[in-house]
């Protein structure tokens, strides 16, 4: 079943969830304790999830100490047929480079034109980028329990500005759930 994607296959199967404005991002605290937070997100075309959030925030604090974390982005749903969405593992640092920060405020002010008004807010807030390593698709409408998972090999990782991506598994669901 394992088989190489680059980032634009990979972005072309989840899409339509990367244009949804908000995710959850869970994060460990010092003390072990889960921490979840919906953020707003923007997203390039290496699946790097950008985010705003306060420094002293719990989910950045969280992040400081420990960088690895989760998140989801789920579209609306009426019912269990309805559930898609992301699962996500990963890495979120705190951007440093400026290139990378002005190319996340491009594709951030393109996606939420409004946040151009609030420059002032923005500046006292800290830029994050969540690399995902894992993601998995769940979509109930292409039938009950469809998912496809793809994955990250760490040395993929460090070796490559945009690495493959390995389809790990995909299970089509079953089929005729739609009407349950």
């Amino acid at each position: 079943m394992e088989r190489k994607v680059d980032s634009v296959e990979l972005k072309s199967s989840i899409e339509e969830l990367l244009h949804l404005t908000t995710m959850t991002i869970a994060t460990i605290g010092m003390d072990g304790e889960p921490h979840a937070a919906a953020v707003y997100f923007a997203c390039d075309d290496q699946i790097n999830f950008y985010f705003f959030s306060d420094a002293e925030s719990q989910h950045a604090l969280d992040i400081t100490n420990e960088p690895r974390a989760a998140i989801t982005v789920n579209g609306e749903r009426g019912g269990w047929q309805e559930i898609h969405g992301l699962q996500m593992r990963g890495v979120t640092t705190a951007v440093q480079s400026k290139s990378e920060w002005q190319g996340a405020w491009d594709l951030y002010q393109t996606k939420f034109p409004f946040v151009s008004n609030l420059q002032e807010i923005i500046v006292i807030n800290q830029l994050y980028v969540f690399k995902p390593h894992w993601i998995r698709l769940i979509d109930n409408r292409k039938g009950f329990g469809f998912k496809q998972e793809w994955g990250q090999s760490p040395a993929e990782k460090m070796v490559a500005d945009d690495p493959a991506w390995t389809l790990l598994n995909s299970h089509q669901g079953i089929s005729g759930s739609r009407n349950g």
